[in-house]
């Protein structure tokens, strides 16, 4: 067996392996250096210019396979997927999270209400990343219902799986790694403090990343300081990744859409093409408000996630600018050219 078969590795990746060069997987990309998995074990390595050759792919990051001639990575190999977020602060660089993955856990915690929005917005990415999302619900043992507390999500997140689990206890633990099968990779994604990096120690059987005490009000206080790809007993690969505190989206329609896919589908049944949904004649996401059949909360979280879908696109994208611009210049007109317009 093909010692890299357990790091994920595909075959046909080696079509795209420079002339004398060995493939290793990105382990944890550190200030000038990258820890690599290699078929000789774990290695450190300079990053070569040639990783940043397409600027559309943002440099190496955790899970990416590069090419290694020596101690020195001088190429980028395809990804199959990336989780993909928009860079925090003022900008609209692309930021990769996370490379090459098959699975993606959106975790949140089981100790307050569910967060349905930041869920929402986190399967938003997720789906668009080309790898299958599921919702992982932390800290089982202190919600004192978890029943209701995970049909919550299993309502909002349409066609994903939602497992609930005690990282403490071990409930559901096997459940979860059921989906990580030997060579599979998954990243788990989240806020601070939900208890990614107790599901890893947990899913490992020993402590690989650190943990503090969980505070009186039952969240904890996460340590994980950066993006690391760990190997766990059973051969599967899992990428514990800090904490964010924004997660922007990045030219994510298809995800957006994928989430709000029963909303998407009603607003196919307005009688208007270019409805806005707000208070127009014949609006079939109007009616579904009115009748109980949609949660407003869930509407408003569409529509935000949408103007910054759009925003996005608008930064990124000249063409979309120059349309948007035209689009503002016809409206004015039709405003102008009303026969009653106040003069």
């Amino acid at each position: 067996m093909n010692p890299l078969s357990s790091l994920g590795w595909r075959p046909e990746l080696a079509e795209h392996l420079l002339p004398g060069t060995v493939p290793a997987r990105v382990a944890r990309v550190d200030r000038g250096r990258l820890a690599v998995l290699a078929a000789d074990g774990e290695r450190r390595v300079h990053p070569g210019a040639g990783l940043h050759a397409d600027p559309a792919l943002g440099g190496p990051a955790v899970g990416d396979w590069v090419a290694l001639r020596g101690e020195l990575a001088v190429a980028l190999l395809p990804r199959t997927s990336a989780f993909v977020r928009t860079g925090a602060g003022r900008t609209s660089t692309a930021q990769v999270v996370a490379a090459n993955l098959d699975v993606v856990l959106v975790v949140d915690a089981l100790t307050a209400d569910p967060r349905l929005r930041r869920v929402e917005r986190y399967l938003a990415v997720a789906w668009s990343s080309g790898a299958t999302p599921v919702v992982v619900l932390t800290k089982a043992d202190l919600c004192d219902d978890v029943a209701a507390g995970v049909e919550a999500v299993r309502e909002d997140a349409l066609g994903v799986e939602v497992l609930a689990v005690s990282s403490w206890t071990g409930e559901g633990l096997d459940a979860v790694g059921g989906l990580l099968g030997p060579g599979r990779t998954a990243a788990m994604v989240g806020p601070s403090g939900v208890g990614k990096s107790s599901l890893l120690n947990a899913l490992a059987g020993d402590a690989v990343a650190g943990t503090r005490e969980i505070r009186g009000d039952g969240r904890g206080r996460h340590t994980t300081t950066a993006r690391e790809l760990h190997l766990l007993p059973g051969g599967a690969l899992l990428v514990d990744t800090p904490g964010m505190r924004e997660l922007a989206l990045h030219d994510d329609a298809a995800g957006v859409a994928a989430t709000y896919a029963d909303v998407a589908d009603l607003a196919q049944d307005c009688r208007f093409r270019d409805c806005g949904h707000g208070g127009e004649p014949g609006c079939a996401v109007a009616a579904a408000i009115d009748d109980g059949r949609l949660d407003p909360a869930r509407f408003l979280g569409w529509r935000k996630l949408q103007a910054e879908q759009h925003r996005q696109l608008l930064r990124v994208d000249a063409r979309a600018r120059a349309e948007e611009r035209a689009r503002l210049r016809a409206l004015h007109r039709s405003l102008r050219d009303q026969p009653y317009r106040t003069r």
